[in-house]
C-alpha cells in the first residue's frame, strides 16, 4: 500500500491569531486590555447617544448601540494593530538582523530585498543590507558606523559599477545624528523620490545578483583570509 501523505499543517484560526497578537502587544504595553475595553465602551455609548437623538425608540436605540459596538470593536482592532507594530519595532531595536527583516517584509512590492546581509564582518558582526526599488538602490549599515565604512564603500562601488546612473542611497541604523532608527527605516526608504521604473528595477536586481554570485564563485588562493578578499577593479 502506498504510504499515506502527511496531513497538512493546520493554520491558526482568526481568533487564535487575535489572541497571539494581543499577547505579544501586551508584553510591551501592559495597559492594552484596559485601552481596548475603553474604546469599545465609548463606541457603544456614542451609539446609544446617537439613537436617543435620531431614533428615540427602544429598537432604534438598540440598533444604534449595536452599530456603536461594531465601530468600537473596529477601532479597538485598528489600535491594537498599530500598537503591535510599535511593539515589534521595540523588540527589533538593537537586534542583529533587524534591518534585513524590515527590508524584506516592510517595503511592499515596489522594492526587492532579502533578509540576508550582502556584506558582513565576521569578527564584529557589522552587516550591510541592500534593497532595490523605485527610489534606486538602498544600502543599509547595521552596527558601529566607524567599522561599517569599508563594507558600505565596497557595496556602494559595486552598485555603481553595475547600475550606472541609478541613485545609491546609504543609511546607518541607530539613534545618533545622521542615523535612522529601525522604526523609521521603511518610511524613510518609501519616501525616496521615484528614480526607476519596474522594468529597470528588475534589470538592476539581476545584474547585482549576477555580480554577487560571480564573486562568490571565484576560487580563493591558499593562505588568503576569505573575509578580506576584494574583487579586482576593472581596468
Amino acid at each position: 500500500m502506498a504510504a499515506r501523505s502527511a496531513p497538512a499543517e493546520k493554520r491558526p484560526g482568526f481568533f487564535s491569531q487575535i489572541k497571539s497578537l494581543f499577547t505579544f502587544t501586551r508584553e510591551a504595553f501592559p495597559w492594552l486590555g484596559w485601552l481596548l475595553i475603553a474604546i469599545i465602551v465609548v463606541g457603544v455609548a456614542l451609539g446609544v447617544v446617537a439613537g436617543f437623538l435620531l431614533q428615540p425608540v427602544w429598537w432604534g436605540i438598540l440598533l444604534w448601540a449595536i452599530t456603536g459596538l461594531m465601530v468600537g470593536a473596529l477601532g479597538a482592532m485598528i489600535t491594537m494593530t498599530q500598537l503591535s507594530t510599535r511593539a515589534m519595532y521595540r523588540k527589533l531595536d538593537g537586534m542583529p538582523g533587524a534591518s534585513g527583516h524590515v527590508l524584506a517584509n516592510m517595503l511592499g512590492r515596489s522594492w526587492r530585498a532579502d533578509d540576508m546581509p550582502v556584506g558582513i564582518n565576521p569578527k564584529t558582526q557589522e552587516a550591510v543590507y541592500r534593497a532595490v526599488g523605485k527610489g534606486g538602490i538602498v544600502i543599509v549599515g547595521e552596527g558601529s558606523r566607524g567599522r561599517l565604512t569599508r563594507l558600505m564603500r565596497d557595496e556602494r562601488m559595486k552598485a555603481q559599477r553595475v547600475a550606472q546612473g541609478v541613485p545609491v542611497h546609504e543609511f546607518y541604523i541607530g539613534h545618533g545624528e545622521g542615523e535612522v532608527s529601525i522604526d523609521r527605516l521603511s518610511k524613510t526608504i518609501k519616501s525616496l523620490p521615484k528614480a526607476i521604473d519596474r522594468a529597470t528595477m528588475g534589470a538592476v536586481v539581476q545584474r547585482i545578483e549576477s555580480v554577487s554570485q560571480s564573486l562568490a564563485s571565484l576560487p580563493i588562493p591558499k593562505g588568503i583570509d576569505p573575509t578580506k578578499v576584494r574583487a579586482q577593479r576593472p581596468r
